[in-house]
């Protein structure tokens, strides 16, 4: 079955930076596009970034474009999360998903931004 474990979430002051992982399992991972969600205290799932199959086209919302990258290493079946700049409004759990909505996703990894 689908497995998506993420890493790499902690605390970190705001202008900080992380690097989130998500470790893909039980499909054929190279062939999905891969997306980045978020939930923030109290709100619903918000995506956060996307990239193709190849890893060539990526895609952002206004919110974090210019701050975060999405990469991906098909021969690991790994997804990255690279943030900088963070800041407080950042705070979330951050999940890998199969989907832009985030139906499937992994258990998810806090990121804490303090200011």
């Amino acid at each position: 079955q689908v497995q998506l474990e993420e890493s790499g979430g902690g605390l970190v002051q705001a202008g900080g930076s992380l690097r989130l992982s998500c470790a893909a399992s039980g499909f054929t991972f190279s062939i999905f596009c891969m997306y980045w969600v978020r939930q923030a205290p109290g709100k619903g799932l918000e995506w956060v970034s996307a990239i193709n199959p190849g890893g060539d086209n990526t895609y952002y919302p206004d919110s974090v474009k210019g701050r975060f990258t999405i990469s991906r290493d098909n021969a690991k079946n790994t997804l990255y999360l690279q943030m900088n700049s963070l800041r407080s409004e950042n705070t979330a759990v951050y999940y890998c998903a199969k989907d832009k909505i985030g139906a499937t996703r992994g258990q998810g990894t806090q990121v804490t931004v303090s200011s």
